[in-house]
C-alpha cells in the first residue's frame, strides 16, 4: 500500500468511526425526584444510603442518574408546590418519606412512579390497595413492622419501673391516624396503664402540649407522628425540661436526647428503597412491586438522659440494646 492510499484509507476510517460514534445514543440520565422535609443537609445521611444502594445496582449519581431534591423545611404547606415542581421537571420517579409527603406526591401525579420509604399504614392512608398488590403508581417500604410496634414501646417504658408509666401520654399529630393505636390501647388496659392522648396540629403547639402533660402528672410520653421528626431535638429538650421519659420508634429521637427508641432503622429503609427505584428505572411498574416492611430494628437507650431523669435502666435491657448513648 503506497503512502497516498494509506492516508486515504486512514482518513476514511476516521470518518466512519466518527459517524458511528455520532449515531450511538448518549447514555440516558435518569432523574430521581426527592420530596422530603427539613433541608438537603439534614436529609444527607438518608440520601447517601439511597445513593449507595443505587450505585451498587449500577445507577451512579453524575453518570447515568441525577437527583432533583425538593425540601419543605418545617413548612408542610409548601409540599403541594414542591411536588408539582417535580412533576413539571418530568422526573422518572419520586422518592418520598412519611405520609404527608406521600399524600402531596400522590395528589400531584397519578402517572409518575412514587417510591415511599417510611409510610405508616399505606393501605389505611389510601396510598396502595394492599401491601401485596399496590395497584397504582405507588410502592416502596412501610415503617410499620407490625401493629404491635407502639405496644412494644409501652412495654419498654415499664422496664425502669412499673410506676413510670402508670399514666402515659401519647403526643400525636392531630391530622394523622396513628398506626397501631388500637393495639397500644389494648396493651395499656392489659398493663393497667392510664393512657391519654394530646393531639397537636402544628409544631408551634409543642411547648404548650408538654406543659399540659406536666399538669396531668404524666409518667411518660410516647411520640407518634411524622411532624415531630424535624423537631425531634426540640421534643427531646422539652421532655427533659419537663422530666418526662419519652420514647419513639426511630433511633434518631434517642440520638437527639429522648430516653429510648425501638423500631425500624430509617437509613436501612432508604438503602432498601434503592432496589425499588432501580427496578422502576428498568421498566418494572410500581403496581407489580409489593410494599415491603422493615427488616432491621434498633433498640437505642440514651443513658445520659436516663441519669438526668434519675432513672435506672435494668442491665437486662442495656444488654439487648443496639446502641447505648453515654
Amino acid at each position: 500500500m503506497d503512502r497516498r492510499t494509506f492516508i486515504s484509507v486512514f482518513a476514511g476510517g476516521l470518518v466512519t468511526a466518527h459517524s458511528v460514534a455520532e449515531s450511538q445514543p448518549a447514555a440516558k440520565i435518569h432523574r430521581v425526584g426527592i420530596l422530603l422535609g427539613g433541608t438537603g443537609e439534614e436529609a444527607a445521611p438518608l440520601l447517601r444510603a439511597l445513593a449507595d444502594g443505587l450505585s451498587d445496582l449500577g445507577y451512579v449519581d453524575g453518570r447515568n442518574l441525577m437527583f432533583e431534591g425538593r425540601y419543605a423545611g418545617v413548612r408542610m404547606e409548601r409540599l403541594p408546590d414542591l411536588a408539582a415542581e417535580l412533576v413539571r421537571l418530568r422526573v422518572d420517579v419520586i422518592v418520598t418519606g412519611s405520609n404527608p409527603y406521600v399524600a402531596a406526591a400522590q395528589r400531584a401525579t397519578a402517572t409518575i412512579p412514587i417510591v415511599i420509604v417510611a409510610s405508616a399504614d399505606p393501605v389505611g392512608a389510601g396510598f396502595v390497595a394492599s401491601l401485596a398488590r399496590p395497584g397504582g403508581n405507588i410502592t416502596g417500604l412501610t415503617v410499620d413492622a407490625s401493629p404491635e410496634m407502639f405496644a412494644k414501646n409501652l412495654g419498654l417504658l415499664r422496664e425502669p419501673g412499673d410506676e413510670l408509666c402508670q399514666q402515659t401520654e401519647v403526643l400525636r399529630q392531630a391530622d394523622r391516624e396513628a398506626g397501631g393505636f388500637a393495639e397500644l390501647e389494648a396493651t395499656a388496659r392489659r398493663l393497667n396503664v392510664a393512657l391519654d392522648v394530646v393531639d397537636i396540629r402544628s409544631v408551634d403547639e409543642l411547648a404548650g402540649a408538654f406543659a399540659t402533660m406536666t399538669g396531668k402528672r404524666v409518667g411518660a410520653v410516647i411520640i407518634a407522628g411524622p411532624v415531630f421528626y424535624l423537631r425531634r431535638q426540640q421534643v427531646a429538650d422539652l421532655a427533659l425540661k419537663h422530666r418526662l421519659p419519652a420514647i419513639h420508634v426511630l433511633k434518631e429521637y434517642a440520638q437527639a436526647g429522648q430516653l429510648m427508641t425501638y423500631g425500624p432503622n430509617l437509613v436501612d429503609l432508604y438503602r432498601r428503597a434503592a432496589s425499588y427505584v432501580a427496578k422502576i428505572l428498568s421498566g418494572v411498574k410500581p403496581a407489580e412491586l409489593p410494599v415491603a416492611q422493615p427488616a432491621k430494628f434498633d433498640l437505642v437507650i440514651n443513658l445520659k438522659t436516663a441519669k438526668a431523669l434519675g432513672l435506672t435502666i435494668p442491665q437486662s435491657v442495656l444488654l439487648r440494646a443496639d446502641e447505648v448513648i453515654q
